[in-house]
């Protein structure tokens, strides 16, 4: 099998649109063979830590990141560029 990993993954910290627990996407990903696992939610990094050591725990390469969003001038800016 091809390895793989999701690198686009929201936890419960993503508001709105998150719901896993970070310890179930661990043990669904090394259930589906994974070795590594990105976390990259909305804006905040309150998991990273938990993220990290849930990572450790079972035995697999944390990859933290975040999705972003950026204005070209200003968020209040209601403008199309």
């Amino acid at each position: 099998m091809a390895k793989f990993t999701h690198l686009h993954v929201h936890s419960e910290y993503s508001l709105l649109d998150g719901l896993a627990k970070i310890e179930s996407l661990f043990a669904k990903a090394l259930k589906l063979g994974m070795d590594s696992l990105a976390l990259t939610d909305h804006g905040v990094m309150y998991g990273a830590i938990k993220f990290y050591l849930a990572a450790k725990e079972f035995e697999m390469k944390p990859i933290i990141g975040l999705e972003t969003y950026m204005a070209a001038r200003s968020r209040f800016d209601k403008q199309a560029n």
